[in-house]
């Protein structure tokens, strides 16, 4: 069986393009994803508890199939703006907005544990898209190098032809799956303890390529680069069997291989560069509380990109490419409330607040990854269809609350007053809103053919 399900899931998540908003999922399946993500301390659901807590598990004494899928939309948009005399002489003041053109992306993810009555071990395996971003902001029409160009009329620099000094179409495309195997094991009727080994495949493909040395015609686009890596997660888990519940793990940072880009220039010259970039550690904390009808989680999240390959450094190279995107720590809180009063249907409120990662001095470093969602809310729902089946329903809605901003930046301007090259009298900016659309089915094997 773990065999079939580690096969369905590379075959799902490999013809799917997958992205979400912000590089960390805030949630996994339509039930999690309902409760704000909020599960490290509550499982109420075996795909929060097996991403968020794998000591939690050990709360589950069925053997459960879960399986969700969603559709995500994203509308981010990209601005940015010259001053007076910045294209020459006497040129005038331009500035623009890009929207973005990417279609909606597939969201799926899928579960499956192991539990017995009165056994002390409990097993699981997951295969979860846990990180991605990905934009396309086309390239201006309304340009210096078109003879109808005018500059009084919406004109976004950062997307002009890179031979006019801008980037051109920018796109990017980044997924990380991740395939887990875990066990939990009950020291006590009220403690329990677990383990989670990972194994990660990732693919990235940045047009252009700010990681690649430029040429005299500009940056690269990419092919599509993949990388994979290991790594793990550890938890532990209360239940006070009187309500009360806690919990806490520790998901390492994972370790991925290098990307290694082939590249193409605007003059068809090819080339190639590495560039590497980790997947975050994670530390969380849950609490839970459940009462007759009602459920509540509550987790905070710190992650931790400072230590991270890929998200630590930024700035230039001698080369002018780019060191990495410069992120800061990131908190996120999640709470998550279930009302159990109507009969075979629950009904959940959630939300999610993210601390932003991108500060105004390397905002222009991370134009290809503007997903960044400060608040997110979220309304589900399940309908038990009989004692085996159960199907989830959820609608997220997230939104930036404002603009990521800065400066455009230069290379040829790096001084030690100015490290990253901020070009005075420009800006760049991006925001953003999201939307999912998810739903789920949850199988509950006949416990008389639950065999271990």
């Amino acid at each position: 069986m773990k065999k079939i399900i580690l096969q369905v899931s590379l075959l799902i998540f490999s013809t799917v393009a997958f992205s979400q908003a912000g590089h960390i999922m805030q949630g996994v399946g339509a039930f999690n994803m309902s409760m704000g993500g909020a599960s490290t301390g509550q499982p109420l659901d075996i795909s929060g508890a097996l991403q968020w807590n794998p000591a939690s598990i050990s709360a589950f004494n069925d053997k459960i199939i879960k399986l969700d899928m969603g559709l995500f939309f994203s509308s981010p948009e990209l601005s940015s703006s010259l001053p007076a005399g910045m294209m020459g002489a006497g040129s005038p003041a331009v500035s623009g907005v890009t929207k973005d053109a990417r279609d909606p992306s597939i969201m799926p993810a899928l579960a499956m544990v192991w539990g017995k009555e009165n056994s002390k071990h409990t097993f699981g395996v997951s295969a979860f898209g846990i990180s991605g971003f990905g934009v396309t902001f086309p390239e201006e029409l309304n340009q210096p190098m078109s003879p109808n160009f005018n500059p009084s009329l919406n004109s976004n620099p950062i997307n002009y032809p890179q031979q006019a000094g801008g980037f051109g179409r920018i796109k990017s495309d980044y997924m990380l799956l991740q395939i887990g195997f875990t066990w939990a094991y009950e020291v006590t009727d009220k403690i329990s303890v677990g383990v989670e080994p990972t194994f990660n495949y990732g693919t990235l493909q940045l047009m252009p390529n700010p990681t690649a040395n430029p040429s005299a015609a500009g940056y690269p686009s990419t092919d599509k680069a993949s990388t994979t890596g290991f790594g793990a997660q550890f938890g532990l888990y209360f239940d006070s069997k009187k309500g009360f519940k806690a919990g806490v793990s520790y998901k390492t940072t994972q370790n991925l291989s290098e990307l290694e880009f082939k590249n193409t220039y605007l003059d068809n010259s090819k080339g190639t560069n590495n560039f590497d970039m980790d997947y975050p550690a994670i530390l969380s904390f849950g609490l839970g509380y459940s009462k007759s009808d009602f459920d509540i989680a509550l987790d905070y999240r710190i992650v931790d990109y400072k230590n991270t390959n890929g998200f630590s450094e930024t700035g230039w190279t001698p080369t002018a490419s780019v060191k990495g995107f410069g992120w800061d720590n990131v908190s996120i809180l999640s709470a998550g409330i279930q009302y159990k009063g109507i009969d075979k249907f629950p009904l959940r409120l959630g939300y999610t607040y993210s601390s932003n990662p991108i500060g105004s001095d390397v905002t222009f470093f991370n134009i290809p990854a503007t997903a960044v969602i400060k608040n997110a809310f979220q309304f589900g729902f399940s309908y038990a269809a009989s004692n085996t089946i159960s199907l989830d329903a959820v609608y997220h809605h997230g939104a930036s609350d404002g603009k990521t901003s800065g400066q455009m930046l230069n290379p040829m301007m790096v001084s030690s007053s100015n490290p990253y090259g901020a070009v005075p009298g420009t800006t760049v900016a991006y925001e953003m809103t999201t939307d999912l659309v998810m739903i789920g089915i949850s199988y509950k094997f006949d416990k008389k053919q639950a065999k271990l």
